[in-house]
Formats: C-alpha cells, sequence, structure tokens
C-alpha cells in the first residue's frame, strides 16, 4: 500500500508545488531573497526533500486519514504538517539568516499549510476510489 500511495502522491504534490513555484511566485521570491539565490537549483537536494516530505505526508497524514476513512483528517493533518514542516525551515532562517525577509516565512507557512494539505485530501480521495 506504501508504494501505492507515493506513486499516487508524489506527482500531485510536485504538480501543484511547480505551478506555486515556477509561476505563481518565482518573481515574488527572486524580489525578496534573489540575493540569497543561486543561479543553478541543487537539483539533488531538491529531490531528496521531495522525497522525504512525501513519505513524511504519508505516514503522518495520508495512512492515518485512510484508517479512519476521513478526509477531514487528511485536511487537518496535512495542514498541520505541511504548518510546522515549512516552518521548520522558515523559522530556523529567520533566526539566522541576516535579512531574512519576514514576509517570505509568513507566505511560506500559508503555502506549505495549504499544500500539504491539498496534496494530503486530492491523495485520499483518489487512494479511497481505488481501493487502498
Amino acid at each position: 500500500m506504501f508504494i501505492k500511495l507515493y506513486f499516487i502522491t508524489l506527482p500531485i504534490f510536485l504538480a501543484i508545488d511547480m505551478i506555486w513555484l515556477g509561476l505563481v511566485a518565482k518573481n515574488f521570491y527572486a524580489k525578496q531573497i534573489g540575493f540569497l539565490m543561486k543561479t543553478n537549483v541543487n537539483w539533488t537536494a531538491a529531490i531528496v526533500f521531495y522525497l522525504l516530505f512525501i513519505i513524511g505526508l504519508i505516514v503522518f497524514v495520508i495512512t492515518p486519514a485512510l484508517q479512519k476513512n476521513s478526509w477531514t483528517t487528511a485536511l487537518l493533518l496535512g495542514a498541520l504538517f505541511g504548518l510546522i514542516t515549512y516552518a521548520t525551515y522558515d523559522l530556523t532562517n529567520l533566526a539566522t539568516i541576516k535579512d531574512w525577509p519576514i514576509i517570505i516565512t509568513i507566505i511560506d507557512l500559508i503555502w506549505g499549510t495549504v499544500l500539504a494539505a491539498s496534496v494530503s485530501v486530492i491523495s485520499f480521495f483518489i487512494a479511497s476510489k481505488i481501493g487502498l
């Protein structure tokens, strides 16, 4: 079941996050933290993040929601998971990086919450539909 959930959740996450990073917020991040951004993305680090984040969603959010047969559990636990994981990154940056913009932290916390909740609910409904 885990592998099937993984292959359901990963493309959903990637599609939603790529729309955010590539279209919606690209210029915002460049304007706010362009002075910190690399010209070339470290794809190894990015891929490892995505792979691990999906494991977390499946273990801590989607599987418990499926066991309870509750999309609201997927929504609430997904939102909490997204908030906590994105807060780990952004609040650490706010605490340790000179001139880290607070607006980035605020937007990222909202985005992480919405992203994880959305991916969790969509994955829950697909997994439920196919009988996982």
